[in-house]
């Protein structure tokens, strides 16, 4: 589709910052759109949570915040809740629903060892939508799946500021290489958005140098395919964000930080 005439409003939301990595993605996409960003750092980690009662939340809070905000495209930065509560949105919500799966076709399709891992949360890598892409797209890979009981929250912490240790973050990541007929994993798929946070101390601590894939910018291309590029004469950069503000409604929070 084409340029929307008035810039969009898109919101935002992840169980916690993580999404961040995708929103600033997005707005590279669309400066000039206005941004909600939508954190339920109440119910995180959402991994920790059951199914049925994760789904229930996530519709609880989208419901009031698509009525407090009005997105014209709402993005789920969460794979824990993409391959969860995606359908069940899309069943509830009008308007265009831009999920967070993991990026194991464009994985697989770039490996030239075949050697392909998939690090998640728990519940995202023992879901069946994350198996599905893998008979679907692997491609002649072996991939392995490795879930994270601690990563996404000490992502969390170390965006907070907090003391994250090498030993604590090497430790969740040494499953993701595997070596098998004299080859090595080369390709790394980054299933949770808190993970990009975490780059720079992957690349510095893995055993061999493989290809970290973000899912940032594949979910900001789907933006633009849906809400098209920024009109003619558009501003073409970010504006300065206004003073970070709160708000607590039930217990999650919305962070707006862009006019």
């Amino acid at each position: 589709m084409g340029a929307m005439t008035a810039a969009p409003s898109i919101l935002v939301f992840d169980s916690g910052l993580g999404g961040l990595t995708v929103f600033r993605e997005i707005v590279k996409a669309r400066p000039d759109a206005r941004f909600v960003y939508a954190a339920d750092d109440a119910f995180f980690p959402y991994a920790r949570r059951d199914e049925a009662k994760l789904v229930v939340r996530v519709l609880d809070v989208m419901e009031g915040l698509i009525a407090a905000h009005r997105p014209d495209l709402v993005v789920i930065a969460c794979n824990t809740a993409s391959t969860l509560v995606l359908p069940a949105l899309r069943e509830n919500f009008k308007g265009p629903f831009v999920g967070t799966v993991p990026a194991i076709k464009p994985a697989c399709a770039s490996s030239a060892s075949k050697l392909v891992t998939v690090l998640g949360t728990e519940a995202t890598v023992k879901r069946e939508y994350t198996r599905a892409l893998i008979r679907d797209y692997a491609q002649g890979c072996a991939v392995t799946l490795v879930g994270s009981p601690r990563l996404a929250e000490l992502a969390e912490a170390e965006l907070k500021g907090e003391l994250v240790s090498d030993d604590d973050v090497a430790a969740e990541l040494a499953p993701c290489f595997v070596e098998a007929d004299g080859k090595r994993t080369d390709t790394v798929v980054l299933a949770c958005t808190h993970y990009p946070l975490l780059l720079q101390r992957f690349e510095t601590l893995a055993r061999w140098p493989v290809n970290f894939i973000d899912p940032a910018p594949a979910i900001a291309r789907r933006v633009l395919d849906l809400l098209g590029a920024p009109a003619s004469g558009a501003e073409l950069r970010p504006r300065e964000p206004d003073p970070e503000t709160h708000s607590r409604h039930h217990g999650w929070v919305i962070q707006t930080t862009w006019k």
